[in-house]
């Protein structure tokens, strides 16, 4: 499975494109489509096209985890939700999520109440995080109601 046009748009729409390095909130240096600057690369400004690249990638990985995590059946739109939420948190808050947990005893509806519980940053509880986590729950429960 891949992320649907969908699921790129909700992580778009929430990461926005900066082309010259941020602060994400967290005190990490950020580019792009909410590329985390990893040790080693070094950027005072990117073009539109590199940041798609750096996005393409950086999808990559998100969803190489959550297809290895995520034991029980999904739909593309809690696929979606979960590789979005993935690409906010990182590989290693999904695995040790009680969200992951729920999911994969097939606990859906208790999993879809997970998401609104990541909405901190540095300590801080972030209204962009709160309003992304309500999205990918919606995405996610809306997943699940059409399957079922």
């Amino acid at each position: 499975m891949t992320t649907s046009k969908l699921g790129i748009t909700v992580i778009k729409e929430f990461e926005q494109l900066r082309l010259n390095p941020y602060d994400d909130g967290a005190g990490k240096l950020t580019i792009g489509w909410g590329h985390l600057i990893k040790k080693g690369e070094q950027f005072t400004t990117i073009s539109p096209e590199l940041a798609d690249t750096m996005l393409a990638n950086d999808l990559k990985e998100a969803e190489m985890t959550v297809s290895a995590l995520v034991t029980v059946p999904l739909s593309q739109w809690q696929y979606d939700a979960l590789v979005s939420f993935t690409f906010n948190t990182g590989p290693a808050n999904l695995e040790r999520s009680t969200l992951l947990t729920c999911l994969n005893k097939g606990r859906y509806a208790l999993a879809a109440n997970e998401f609104e519980r990541w909405v901190y940053a540095g300590g801080n509880k972030m209204a962009g995080l709160m309003a992304r986590r309500r999205c990918e729950k919606v995405v996610f429960k809306a997943g699940t109601e059409k399957e079922g």
